[in-house]
């Protein structure tokens, strides 16, 4: 079974009059529990592919399942309900609100998309700022931690909703080297511990070495497929 299934996906958008195409017929498959990344230079496609992926965008072309869900045919409204259930993000530059503090953070997912009693949040916030070395800093705000701090928080707030997938978009690029792998640890701790997938789009190579499998894309096309450290192409 797979979680996520893309069939000639494409998109294409206008520059102008600059007729741009983003994603030229992608089709792949993702098995649950997956801890792979796709790769490439600035401008092959990944965040596009990455929006697309999580539902912020939809492709001009092509089939998307992600979780059973024809996803490419979802309203803006039903997107965003597929997201709060299903989908968790971590981003670069971390997205932390800055007015709320570390738990406060982690617990917003809860109180915008999910009707989850106050006792139920705040056992299910600490739990997981526990899990991620951050449950002593939780009545910090965001401009009182590090960076590696503030990706472990990013990474406890993907988790909160306990979606099926989260989508990581460069999650490293503003770490050293110590702190991203120290970071992509817990990211595969948290995959073993809840079944979640991580799906990133990244050319650090930091990530690019720890990833089981690794999609390459060129000019919006898949120009190979990695699977394991060490593998073999397809």
């Amino acid at each position: 079974m797979s979680l996520i299934m893309a069939k000639n996906l494409s998109k294409t958008y206008y520059s102008g009059e600059i007729e741009v195409h983003a994603l030229k017929s992608l089709s792949f498959e993702i098995k649950p529990g997956s801890f792979m990344s796709f790769i490439g230079p600035s401008g092959s496609g990944k965040t596009t592919l990455l929006n697309i992926i999580g539902c912020l965008d939809k492709p001009t072309s092509g089939s998307l399942k992600v979780a059973n869900v024809l996803t490419s045919d979802l309203t803006r409204r039903e997107a965003a309900a597929f997201r709060g259930e299903n989908l968790g993000f971590i981003f670069q530059d971390f997205n932390l609100i800055p007015v709320l503090t570390v738990f406060e953070n982690v617990e917003y997912p809860l109180l915008i998309v999910q009707n989850v009693p106050a006792r139920e949040r705040r056992e299910r916030v600490i739990s997981l700022l526990d899990k991620v070395g951050m449950k002593d800093q939780m009545n910090k705000f965001p401009d009182q931690i590090s960076g590696g701090q503030k990706q472990r928080v990013a990474v406890a707030r993907a988790l909160v909703s306990n979606p099926k997938l989260v989508l990581a978009d460069e999650p490293t690029a503003n770490l050293d080297s110590k702190t991203a792998f120290m970071v992509i640890d817990i990211m595969k701790k948290m995959r073993d511990e809840f079944g979640v997938t991580f799906l990133f789009s990244t050319h650090d190579p930091k990530i690019v070495g720890e990833v089981e499998t690794l999609f390459t894309l060129e000019d919006g096309m898949l120009s190979s497929r990695l699977d394991g450290k060490g593998g073999n192409n397809d």
